[in-house]
């Protein structure tokens, strides 16, 4: 079985790699981290015992914050090793945990160098953040009697579909995890359905509402205004001179986005929009995609990397017309905190949508389309407490939108709801590393 899915695995491997190629090339991705990825992986306390956990991206290593923080706690003999599959992703653990623990690209699933990986990180337990359970990873796992947790795990209607036309494959390996942390119980009853055994599956919550900051302004927020709109004391207020944030946004989606932008333009007039990619290179298609709709263009790298003059900051916001690119990363929650409206990308579109709790929690007026099914959970959640809106399309985003802009208070209820969804959903991370805990104790590892 093992010869049959690494052959397999270089298959796959051999019709990817023009793909990959390409993207090195055009995009700049995938240009650092082969040695890791190849299982060449060194960790800075390796005479400590280990934690490893994994999260494919960006929203995944956010959701480890507040358990990195409880392990950091409780298990304070251990070192913590952090593994992501993007480059986006190990940039936003590198900056979060690679001053105190290691941080590595995940190695491929291939057999020769997952073994090498395991003998270079020799972990005591593996965390794998909401749907990471690769073959060959539990199977060495099991071999060398390491534990194996799904934290945060959840299985999307397209991953659940795929793993029961394969059941039979499925249950070989899920049957190999010691224990799943769900985060719902739709989400326990697939991992069940599709191999893993009852006992083994919990219930906790998910970690996103957790490690969500409920507060009404994030650090670096003023210096973000200041550079966008000018002093405050210039500035007119938000109900005044309001400001549309849309975030990861995704393929064919900001054309839509565009389109009702021009059409509130023709009633208020001194809106403005910002405009935040989920992915870094979409940055010069977006904007490329601005200007080709004959709508003005600012990009806020330009304004970041540039002196903070005042001749800068009047030319940036004399015309309240301009479209900006959030393109940079690590900002998007400065503008959300910075929005009067915040419509969630990559959910006009059947693309999945991105995380609606982290606007919510801002308290903003919280805005999504029907295609969230990535974050199904939460959506579900917020409109059932009335804590945000779903949009079906175009034309009732412009109507939302309309409402939204003419009505604080309406658009203040809105935020308010979101706001206490939140807080009604944490307390997942101490479930979670409760069950952590007593798995530890039992296999004698604590």
């Amino acid at each position: 079985m093992t010869f049959i899915l690494d052959c397999v695995y270089l298959l796959i491997g051999i019709a990817i790699s023009p793909v990959v190629l390409y993207r090195m090339a055009r995009h700049k991705r995938y240009h650092s981290g082969w040695a890791q990825r190849f299982g060449e992986i060194t960790r800075k306390q390796p005479e400590k015992k280990c934690i490893w956990i994994h999260a494919v991206s960006v929203g995944e290593v956010n959701a480890t914050k507040t358990i990195v923080e409880e392990l950091e706690k409780r298990f304070g003999d251990y070192e913590i090793v952090i593994s992501t599959t993007t480059d986006t992703g190990f940039a936003c653990a590198s900056s979060l945990f690679g001053s105190s623990h290691t941080v590595t690209y995940f190695p491929f699933d291939f057999s020769p160098v997952m073994h090498r990986a395991f003998r270079a990180i020799r972990p005591a337990i593996c965390l794998l953040m909401e749907l990471e359970v690769w073959p060959n990873l539990v199977r060495i796992a099991e071999q060398q009697n390491v534990p194996v947790v799904v934290v945060n795990g959840r299985i999307s209607e397209r991953s659940f579909s795929g793993y029961k036309k394969i059941k039979p494959i499925a249950e070989k390996f899920f049957g190999k995890v010691s224990l799943i942390l769900a985060q719902t119980e739709e989400y326990a009853q697939r991992f069940r359905q599709v191999g893993a055994a009852e006992e083994k599956v919990i219930v906790t919550g998910s970690l996103k509402y957790d490690t969500a900051q409920i507060t009404d302004k994030v650090e670096g927020t003023d210096e973000l205004a200041e550079q966008l709109f000018g002093k405050i004391e210039n500035r007119k207020s938000k109900i005044e001179n309001p400001l549309w944030v849309v975030g990861g946004t995704g393929s064919d989606e900001e054309k839509i986005l565009l389109d009702v932008y021009r059409n509130l333009k023709q009633r208020f007039k001194d809106l403005r929009l910002a405009i935040v990619p989920r992915k870094p290179e979409r940055f010069d298609e977006v904007a490329q995609l601005i200007e080709d709709n004959g709508l003005p263009l600012i990009r806020y790298s330009r304004i970041k990397s540039a002196n903070r003059e005042l001749a800068i900051e009047r030319r940036v916001t004399s015309d309240e017309s301009r479209v900006i690119l959030g393109d940079t990363m690590g900002d998007l929650r400065k503008f959300y905190s910075l929005a009067s409206v915040i419509f969630v990308g990559r959910t006009l579109v059947p693309l999945g949508g991105s995380d609606m709790i982290e606007a919510a929690a801002l308290g903003k007026c919280t805005i999504f389309g029907p295609h969230a099914f990535n974050f199904k959970q939460a959506a579900d959640a917020l409109l059932a407490g009335n804590g945000a809106i779903l949009v079906k399309d175009k034309q009732e985003l412009l109507q939302v939108m309309e409402k939204c802009l003419s009505e604080p208070d309406f658009t203040g209820k809105i935020a308010r709801n979101g706001q206490q969804v939140i807080k009604k959903n944490q307390g997942a991370t101490q479930k979670t590393l409760s069950a952590i805990t007593r798995l530890l104790k039992e296999q004698k590892n604590y």
